[in-house]
């Protein structure tokens, strides 16, 4: 007599069904709707209100070129400045272990929600002529930065600087430290790994924030014109040539408007695979 084993069954498999996206519900569907025309209205308006005809000459007008022309050299060299005393901070904060990491790296954020005129404000306490350094650095070297285009660079420099830091932080922290570690068994020192190993690695970090820091030194308004005044040629950059069109002639300022706009797309683009297209 043979003993007869049963098999346990076997589950029959299951296929999933394909499945099928909800339709969205109506009441997220229709505030979504106007949050999006809420924010693609004004620039509308701005394209359906611009002086279109008279476009090439206003673009060449000697006001609106000189503060194109300030408002680009500031923000470069407000970036540069970003870039000497960011990256270095950067990589403090990402890559050293200190007691109150945390405490500096809230007060690195501090500009991102700090009022620009408020920061304009602070700046003047620090760097003014009776200011903590303003007063010393004006006696020992006669260096007055309060309504300067140095004080527009200082400005600029001082609401950029966190877009930077955040940036190549968080590249530091998702990049692999092993290379560092192999180049460091090889004999390399840490100045020669950090520009030979450190910097490559988070390349496409240090990029993507240096862009959107000279993005905010271009767009800055409150700081600048708190600190640094609003003197054509020497002061006044594109934002406050806008307000300061504004009260005289709406089309100058619609087209200002304009070029800041499209400087924006044009960010916009640069970065739009590691924005726009995420999933």
């Amino acid at each position: 007599m043979t003993a007869t084993t049963d098999a346990p069954p076997t589950a029959p498999s299951r296929r999933r069904a394909p499945s099928r996206r909800a339709a969205p519900p109506l009441a997220l569907l229709l505030p979504a709707g106007l949050g999006l025309l809420f924010l693609v209205l004004p620039l509308a308006g701005l394209l359906v209100r611009a002086p279109w005809s008279t476009l090439p000459q206003r673009l060449t007008e000697p006001g609106m070129l000189t503060a194109l022309r300030l408002s680009l050299q500031t923000a470069t060299l407000a970036t540069l400045l970003c870039l000497l005393l960011g990256v270095p901070l950067a990589w403090l904060l990402a890559r050293v272990e200190f007691r109150g990491r945390r405490f500096v790296r809230a007060l690195v954020t501090v500009p991102l929600v700090l009022p620009p005129v408020v920061g304009g404000v602070a700046l003047l306490l620090v760097f003014g002529r009776r200011g903590l350094l303003g007063g010393w650095l004006d006696a020992t070297f006669g260096i007055t930065l309060p309504f300067t285009t140095a004080g527009v660079v200082l400005a600029e420099a001082f609401v950029a600087m966190p877009f930077l830091v955040i940036a190549v932080e968080g590249a530091l922290r998702a990049a692999d430290p092993r290379y560092e570690e192999a180049a460091a068994t090889l004999g390399a020192s840490r100045w020669t790994t950090f520009t030979h190993v450190t910097l490559p690695l988070v390349g496409p970090g240090l990029a993507a924030g240096a862009v959107l820091c000279w993005a905010r030194a271009l767009g800055e308004f409150g700081a600048t014109i708190t600190f640094a005044g609003n003197y054509p040629g020497r002061t006044q950059t594109m934002p406050l040539a806008v307000y300061l069109a504004l009260e005289t002639d709406i089309e100058a300022a619609i087209v200002l408007s304009l070029v800041l706009l499209t400087v924006s797309v044009t960010i916009l683009a640069a970065l739009r695979d590691r924005w726009i297209t995420a999933p």
